[in-house]
């Protein structure tokens, strides 16, 4: 008989929530990077955020 070894739970998930950490990282630092660039550059964003709610509302329309 071979022996096997006992691995947990808790073992098995440590990777996944590390990578689950390292995406709430990375959104979190995004989300600051975006609202630096907002804060620099408002017209800028304020066009993209008009241009795509033209897009959508455009194809979205209901009639």
């Amino acid at each position: 008989m071979t022996k096997r070894a006992h691995v947990t739970r808790k073992q098995v998930m440590q990777p996944v929530n590390r990578i689950g950490e390292q995406a709430v990282e990375a959104t979190e630092s995004a989300v600051e990077f975006f609202k630096d660039y907002a804060r620099e550059r408002p017209e800028v964003v304020a066009l993209w955020a008009f241009g795509i709610g033209f897009a959508l509302g455009w194809k979205l329309k209901p009639w």
